[in-house]
């Protein structure tokens, strides 16, 4: 899959993603496309309607025009790339896609999204779908969207959309009423961009709203059998001074890191990759529970930073991680917009 894939989804139910209305559905629901868990095929099922799929699917379509539906994304941002899943899909699957986009405001219903007087901008032309199939598509779209608009030709299913992209948070609101904010949070545009190890799941998970759901719901190396250590690189939404740190370890109860530090500094916004020079103290190594959220606040104070580097002790799993503290650059830059 392209590299696009690696960023964040910004379509995710997690983060507040959803279907608000399509022209039809009569198949399958309309909300089907936005679930994490890839889609899945159940032999023999049917409905009063039909064979039973995991995805959107519209009827046969028997005038001219094309079906639609338009997705709200959980976090407003610039999109690299979506990939348009048709997974077993093999003699319903649309023969062509385009997708639009608009930046309403996010409490914009559906019924004004619908209007002919809403402006919805194409950023992926009419381009053709293959059945049964992961169908990426790269976007060169420079704007912050907030909704997007799915349009498949003239009919048929798709089981999963995915809209990879940069987080742009709205600042002005996140810091309304002022405190501390979670500069590493995804919805605020933290990333991670470089990690040792995700062979169990993905260090990005860290930063995801919310408890963990299950073991599976965070970051986890495998075991490490030489020296050294593992770590993981965090790009902060934008750049900030770090007064508080939580580590939860929340369902890793057998493979827990022993302990764990933190180190932190500053760098440019088109950083992807950081080396070891550079870094200043930010938690000094310290014992970490199995299945515990851990509150940090006797921290070094770095000043200014953009990144932060967890580094666990020898391996293992973390839940998550926030890295609270307060917005030091101006309210309209983000840390990074690409990259």
């Amino acid at each position: 899959m392209p590299d696009f894939t690696t960023l964040t989804d910004l379509a995710a139910e997690r983060l507040g993603g959803a279907v608000l209305l399509a022209n039809d559905e009569f198949f399958a629901p309309k909300e089907n496309l936005l679930k994490a868990a890839p889609a899945v095929w159940r032999e023999g099922e049917y409905t009063d309607r039909g064979k039973w799929m995991d995805g959107w699917e519209t009827r046969r379509r028997r005038e001219s025009g094309h079906d639609w539906c338009i997705i709200r994304l959980g976090a407003p941002g610039i999109v690299r790339g979506v990939v348009v899943d048709t997974a077993f899909f093999r003699g319903n699957y649309p023969e062509h896609c385009s997708i639009e986009a608009t930046d309403r405001h996010v409490a914009d219903d559906a019924q004004h999204l619908a209007a002919p007087t809403t402006r919805w901008v194409p950023i992926l032309p009419k381009s053709a779908l293959q059945g049964d199939a992961k169908n990426p598509f790269a976007v060169d779209s420079p704007e912050r969207w907030t909704y997007l608009r799915l349009n498949i030709f003239p009919d048929g299913g798709v089981a999963r959309l995915r809209v990879h992209g940069d987080v742009v948070p709205d600042w002005t609101r996140v810091l309304t009423g002022g405190g501390w904010v979670d500069l590493a949070a995804i919805e605020h545009g933290g990333r991670v961009i470089a990690q040792s190890d995700a062979f169990f799941g993905n260090a990005n998970n860290m930063l995801l709203p919310g408890r963990s759901t299950h073991m599976g719901d965070g970051w986890e190396t495998k075991r490490r059998r030489g020296g050294g250590h593992d770590w993981a690189v965090v790009r902060l939404g934008r750049p900030g001074a770090i007064h508080r740190v939580e580590l939860d370890t929340d369902h890793f109860k057998g493979n827990a890191p022993g302990s764990a530090s933190l180190e932190a500094r500053r760098a440019g916004a088109d950083a992807t990759a950081l080396d070891d020079a550079g870094w200043t103290p930010l938690l000094a190594q310290s014992k970490i529970q199995p299945h515990a959220r851990h509150v940090f606040d006797d921290l070094a104070h770095p000043g200014e930073v953009t990144h932060v580097r967890i580094n666990i002790f020898p391996d293992g799993g973390v839940a998550r991680l926030r890295l609270c503290g307060t917005v030091t650059g101006s309210a309209g830059s983000p840390t990074a917009s690409g990259g």
